[in-house]
């Protein structure tokens, strides 16, 4: 079994969105095998914070910049690598949608928060998605 470094185990997300009330929608990409839907996420970096990681992963992952919002919104675990990985999650504002991006093998589809939240596996993400419009209220746009 492969051993990985503690750091590993220590993730951070983004939830992508774009769009205010009625018209919110948020992105979700592909896994790897385009088995299921996820959120931007990785490793936090050792020279990163957990937020600016979460931004690179999201350039990397579904070709997007944006705002992320400095406060995480919650986190979740999720079994990986033959332990548990702690996932961080923030809110990104999406400013622009790249054509060409790293990862491009990954599908990306816009949906509203309800449909993002029907197609997300972990029960936890889905109950921070949820928060997302709330959250949004409270925070500077």
């Amino acid at each position: 079994m492969t051993s990985y470094p503690a750091y590993y185990y220590r993730q951070s997300a983004v939830i992508p969105v774009r769009g205010e009330g009625e018209s919110l929608r948020v992105l979700l990409i592909s896994s790897r095998s385009r088995s299921r839907w996820i959120i931007p996420k990785g490793i936090v970096e050792p020279n990163l914070s957990p937020a600016d990681s979460a931004a690179k992963e999201a350039c990397e992952e579904a070709g997007i910049r944006g705002r992320v919002h400095p406060e995480p919104i919650g986190e979740y675990d999720y079994p990986k690598w033959g332990g548990t990985c702690v996932a961080e999650v923030y809110v990104m504002r999406v400013d622009e949608v790249l054509d060409r991006w790293l990862e491009s093998f990954r599908e990306r589809v816009w949906l509203t928060l309800d449909e993002a939240i029907g197609r997300i596996q972990e029960e936890k993400l889905r109950e921070i998605m949820a928060r997302v419009p709330d959250f949004l209220s409270v925070v500077a746009p």
